[in-house]
């Protein structure tokens, strides 16, 4: 009588097999995964720069203050009515847009030379008074006129300064920085790099 032969695999080699693909996966989570962080990093940079583009345009095209608050992981944007009948109206909120959970506004050990000169280094959100000069405002906020320029929230001093996007616990060269130049308004963005092996911020 001839004997059955028995087609498929075995436990044994399933369990194998399944290992091997559990161990591929690792190794490859693990060689993505400063991608990914980097990723995330990009998406706060990229959604804290058009938020702060975005506000500036809307108060020069409305031709009202908007002001923009900052907190360790959000950016608020707010409206202030035009005065109605010689009474100042509430201000009102926009939207408050969240930056990825693993993403803060922070510092990282940056070198002292802040991007456009703003700041020292050592503060997250770093924008100061033209009454005051080296003295953050607090809480950090701008608030953009009109005619496109970045004032405190009294709405006749320059504000200027600088906002970093970081890893917290990561490396610091995957950092992003903006900066907003109280006269005009301008906006610009920047990413921290290497040059002859010391840190320097660089404009894109």
């Amino acid at each position: 009588m001839a004997l059955r032969k028995h087609n498929g695999f075995s436990l044994l080699e399933l369990v194998i097999t399944i290992s091997i693909s559990l161990i591929l996966g690792g190794i490859t989570y693990m060689g993505l995964q400063p991608l990914l962080l980097q990723g995330h990093v990009n998406t706060g940079y990229e959604k804290t720069l058009m938020i702060l583009r975005n506000t500036r345009n809307q108060a020069i095209t409305q031709g009202h203050q908007y002001q923009i608050n900052f907190t360790p992981s959000t950016v608020q944007v707010q409206y202030q009515p035009p005065v109605i009948g010689g009474v100042a109206q509430p201000i009102q909120q926009v939207m408050t847009y969240t930056l990825p959970p693993d993403v803060n506004f922070a510092t990282n050990g940056y070198p002292a030379n802040a991007p456009d000169g703003f700041g020292t280094g050592l503060n997250a959100l770093d924008f100061e008074s033209s009454a005051q000069p080296g003295v953050p405002l607090a809480p950090p906020y701008l608030v953009f006129m009109p005619d496109g320029s970045a004032q405190d929230n009294l709405g006749n001093l320059l504000a200027s300064g600088v906002v970093y996007i970081t890893l917290p616990f990561g490396s610091k060269y995957s950092s992003k920085a903006i900066t907003v130049w109280g006269a005009t308004g301008r906006v610009r963005g920047w990413a921290l790099t290497q040059q002859a092996g010391l840190p320097i911020w660089v404009q894109e």
